[in-house]
């Protein structure tokens, strides 16, 4: 792309990229970008062009301050173009080193933070901690007072009878074979102690849910912070078992230390290990461990304290740990080795001499470079021009006007923010709405009545997008207009088709630049009769085969329109010189397709006569001159967006021609499906302003395939009904992405219910019942109390239940959608989904 813009597309030897289309008498562009941007306010010298970046300040709009942005409604941190450059240099730094955390589909990822919601425990999780924590305190009180029901006999049950006095339990005595100093019974006690307080604090945590209690409570620390909670909870818990060990405590020791010094006594028969220092302090360092160990878990020390020994010391060399560079550093260049241009580039982004599409398509060019053994080209060209390098080959560095918030690195642009409401899951909420190539890759349906926003909110901001990523050189759009409504300024397009308008610079090319008579008959056959149940468009595209390879095997080229409806409706001249022709130069081949053909003429089902019905649509004076038919215009064919990342404008001829219009626009759709099938790196998307009459069986299968092709539609419907009924499904399984504005009917309603699905909600259905009481007082009772209320005594019968309902019903999308709003699900490329989901678009 480091040019002048004098590439060829494929076949096209003859015709450079277009330029953007222009007025007549537009001066020519520099061969390159100006090194330093004029200041704000300096309007272009004579000569200038206005695609070189030194065009007019297109800000200034009413009303802005000094050093505001230059686009209304610009969000913060969105970097001017160079010569719109009115604030600090570092803006485009700020943007470039803005946080994009990885997000669900559709949210806005430019300086996004992930929304907490903290969970809120319910009563009966708090009552479910402490009922069984006085439950276990009464039960340990009454252990230890010895009233706990069959205690004696279960501590008979484990334990010899020689160790106790005749009919007691609690009276130890002295046993034959023991030491004289050891009462085995009094130790066996102490340790029915311990076991017993040891089960009773496992089943009081496992019954209180203590873990998942304090786990919800410690996630919303910090870890410093919750290192600190985690080691006073130890500390607390350490008093309990060492409560000498602490000045001031005033209770007793909780049964861990001393069952386990009996449990020792009793193993060993004898006080000595009880005289070893190393046995006692060894002892105490293992329980202290066992006590803390679940506080550890609990505050996560371990990776706190791996956190503390990773930070680099006062002492520590510069270059012991990698080094995290921001975006505006250019890491990428300096991994690759390429330290002399980082630096350069860096220079340009602080110094205010680069923009984010200079930036976004100098990384781009990179990629590729590297990708396709090119640094050295690449490395020359930055060297040369700096922040111009890898310029497009129109020479724009960005659009005259931005109308929409564009975050050019993730290639998205907000459309609005997620509504507030109750179907809005929590990571939505507060989230900008957004769409990029991610999403519209899988092509997208909207539908609104007229007034509705469709154009305002969604289109003009999408193709602002796509005209701006087409610039660094990773997408390319054509948008068809609808009649009396072009997308956009003229400045913002490299090739401008207006059809019907004698001052069109480009003409439209019918046949897409094709040498394939199969293939050109196919999209022609869609255009013409696609949208016709009584013609097969198959039969359609037979048909024309059998006189466009003719045609071309005797003129080294396909008949203009006029020349080809001729031929489908059968005169005798051009059907005879044609043969005659052919039979001249040996080939039979298409001798005989063509016989074929003049065997079906006037046949019944022959498809020619529609086919010459339709095309006669376009045999109109005021299309004379396109469509190949000799005009001023240069032929644009569509296959260059195959090649280059263009910017293509198409408008659709006015006063009284819808039909023709609707025509064209199916034509540039089975052309756009058409050679979107070659292998690119960049991305290619149409926008159909109006889709009405356009959408053919044919067109749905292969929106159902672009996914694939690196390519995607973006169609807009006043209603579904401008679709046949017979592919209403279809089309809302072809596309990913749909969208219903406010405002729509019942019936097209039913079609997003329908498609959206159902969803399984929590109901709790509340019933009430009369009381009848059979005792005397217990009516009286009643009776009074209704003369007082003057309501019967009822009882609450509360069912909750899971059941299945729309996502969004039909009733909903036409009377709860507000004004400015739309209900948007979406789908990207790798499948993810997002639900239909409430999208105030004025946000």
């Amino acid at each position: 792309m480091d040019s002048d813009g004098t590439q060829d597309a494929r076949g096209t030897e003859a015709h450079p990229v277009p330029r953007p289309a222009g007025p007549p008498g537009t001066p020519p562009r520099p061969s390159r970008a100006p090194a330093v941007p004029p200041h704000p306010g300096t309007g272009p010298g004579p000569g200038a062009s206005p695609y070189s970046g030194t065009g007019p300040v297109a800000s200034s709009y009413p009303g802005a301050a000094p050093g505001a942005s230059p686009y209304p409604g610009a969000a913060p941190g969105v970097p001017p173009v160079p010569a719109q450059a009115s604030g600090a240099p570092s803006t485009v730094a700020a943007w470039l080193d803005e946080d994009r955390p990885a997000a669900r589909p559709g949210i806005w990822r430019f300086g996004h933070r992930t929304k907490e919601v903290p969970e809120r425990l319910a009563p009966v999780t708090v009552a479910g901690l402490l009922i069984p924590l006085v439950a276990a305190i009464g039960v340990w009180s009454m252990w230890e007072r010895g009233y706990l029901p069959y205690k004696g006999t279960i501590l008979r049950m484990f334990s010899p009878n020689d160790w106790w006095w005749p009919l007691t339990v609690s009276s130890p005595r002295p046993v034959e074979g023991w030491n004289p100093g050891v009462l085995p019974g009094e130790h066996y006690l102490v340790v029915a102690d311990g076991v017993f307080f040891g089960l009773l604090v496992c089943a009081v945590a496992m019954l209180g849910s203590w873990r998942a209690i304090l786990r919800h409570y410690m996630d919303r620390l910090s870890p410093p912070v919750r290192v600190l909670a985690s080691a006073g909870l130890a500390l607390v818990a350490l008093s309990l078992v060492f409560p000498e060990a602490f000045p001031g405590v005033g209770w007793s020791a909780v049964p861990v230390v001393d069952p386990l010094l009996s449990l020792f006594v009793l193993l060993t028969d004898g006080y000595e290990l009880m005289a070893s220092a190393l046995f006692t302090y060894t002892l105490y360092t293992v329980i202290t461990l066992l006590v803390v160990w679940p506080f550890a878990r609990l505050g996560n020390w371990r990776a706190y304290a791996r956190e503390l020994l990773a930070r680099p010391g006062p002492d520590s060399a510069p270059g012991a740990l990698p080094v995290v560079r921001p975006r505006s550093h250019w890491p990428l260049l300096r991994d690759a080795g390429q330290y002399d241009i980082a630096d350069l580039l860096t220079a340009e982004v602080a110094g205010g001499r680069m923009n984010d599409v200079d930036c976004v398509r100098v990384e781009h060019a990179f990629e590729t470079a590297r990708r396709d053994a090119g640094l050295g080209a690449f490395r020359d060209s930055v060297l040369r021009r700096g922040g111009a390098a890898a310029t497009h080959p129109s020479g724009a560095r960005d659009l005259p006007r931005r109308t929409a918030r564009h975050d050019l690195l993730t290639g998205q642009v907000r459309i609005g923010r997620w509504a507030e409401s109750e179907r809005t899951p929590h990571s939505y909420r507060e989230a900008g709405a957004a769409l990029g190539p991610d999403v519209l890759g899988t092509s997208l349906l909207a539908v609104g009545p007229s007034g509705s926003g469709k154009t305002r909110t969604l289109v003009e901001p999408v193709t602002e997008s796509l005209a701006l990523q087409a610039l660094t050189g990773s997408c390319a759009v054509v948008a068809v207009s609808a009649a009396g409504s072009p997308l956009g300024a003229d400045d913002s397009f490299d090739v401008i088709v207006r059809i019907g308008d004698p001052s069109s610079v480009h003409d439209l090319d019918p046949y897409a630049e094709t040498d394939d008579p199969d293939e050109a008959a196919g999209f022609l056959a869609e255009a013409l009769v696609g949208d016709l149940e009584v013609v097969s468009a198959q039969s359609a595209a037979t048909a024309l085969a059998q006189l466009l390879g003719p045609f071309r095997a005797v003129h080294g080229r396909f008949p203009a329109l006029p020349e080809l409806r001729e031929l489908l409706e059968g005169e005798e001249n051009a059907l005879t010189g044609l043969r005659e022709a052919l039979a001249a130069s040996g080939n039979d081949l298409m001798r005989r397709e063509l016989d074929a053909r003049l065997r079906q003429t006037g046949m019944p089902g022959d498809p020619g006569r529609a086919l010459a019905d339709r095309l006669s649509l376009l045999n109109r004076p005021l299309f004379a001159d396109f469509f190949g038919g000799g005009g001023p215009g240069r032929p644009f064919s569509l296959r260059a967006i195959a090649h280059h990342p263009l910017r293509v404008r198409i408008d659709l001829p006015e006063r009284g021609h819808e039909e023709a219009g609707r025509l064209i626009t199916r034509l540039v759709l089975a052309q756009f499906h058409t050679v979107v099938r070659t292998r690119r790196p960049h991305f290619a998307c149409l926008v159909l302003d109006d889709a009405t009459g356009t959408v053919t069986t044919e067109s749905v299968r292969r929106i159902q395939r672009l996914r694939s092709q690196h390519a995607g539609v973006l169609l807009t419907l006043r209603t579904v009904g401008d679709v046949p009924e017979a592919l209403h499904g279809p089309l809302y399984g072809a596309v990913g992405c749909r969208m219903a504005f406010c405002g729509v009917t019942t019936w097209d309603g039913s079609r997003f219910a329908q498609t959206w699905g159902t969803e399984w909600v929590e109901t709790t259905e509340v019933a009430k019942h009369t009381v009848f009481a059979d005792q005397p007082m217990t009516r009286a009772i009643h009776k009074v109390r209704k003369l007082m209320t003057g309501k019967a005594v009822t009882t609450d019968a509360v069912t909750v239940r899971q059941v299945e309902r729309e996502r969004w019903s039909a009733s909903e999308l036409t009377q709860a959608v507000p004004p400015g709003h739309a209900v948007l699900s979406l789908i990207d490329v790798e499948g993810r989904h997002t639900p239909p989901l409430l999208v105030d678009l004025r946000s």
